[in-house]
């Protein structure tokens, strides 16, 4: 199962909508958002993509109430799990956080196959060892807005390979 992993979208609902639309076309089943999403209005192109999303906060909530609404109504196609999230796809067991420093530790329990974070806008692909013994991957995709970054990237990931590849947006036009 390929997903689409992004994160820091500081409602930048086209540039979202860019990568999730380049994930499906090249066969992803599912969208994974780190947090940063901001308001209800950066969801609903992607939404139309038609694959379901699994998000949680970050530390810019902006419009919590109305995502959670845009939840509720979504036929369950948006997840949205709050601060943080242990969710299972593809057979693969996986956590979900917006700060790197809990994605840290959820990595080291061991507990996941992959974490999930975002916050830094820098994106990073590595395995951490864990307590027991194992090695767990832990993703960072930076941020789809390309804030503070020198580009908007995200990741498409291969759930059953665990191979997951650094993407970078094309210059997507803000519409005003």
């Amino acid at each position: 199962m390929k997903i689409c992993i992004l994160s820091d979208s500081h409602d930048r609902g086209p540039m979202m909508a860019a990568a999730v639309a380049t994930a499906k076309a090249e066969g992803a089943e599912a969208v994974i958002h780190c947090g940063d999403i901001i308001g209800g209005n950066t969801l609903k192109a992607s939404l139309k993509l038609g694959l379901p999303i699994h998000a949680v906060h970050g530390n810019n909530l902006g419009d919590p109430v109305s995502i959670a609404r845009i939840a509720c109504h979504s036929e369950d196609q948006l997840h949205y799990h709050g601060q943080d999230a242990a969710i299972e796809l593809g057979g693969r067991r996986i956590f979900l956080t917006h700060y790197p420093h809990i994605g840290h530790g959820m990595a080291c329990t061991g507990d996941y196959d992959l974490v999930c974070c975002g916050h830094s806008h820098e994106t990073e692909v590595r395995q951490q060892a864990n307590i027991k013994g194992g090695l767990t991957w832990l993703v960072n995709p930076g941020t789809v807005a390309g804030l503070g970054a020198p580009a908007a990237t995200w990741i498409l990931g291969d759930l059953e390979t665990l191979h997951f590849e650094i993407r970078t947006l094309a210059a997507v036009p803000i519409v005003a």
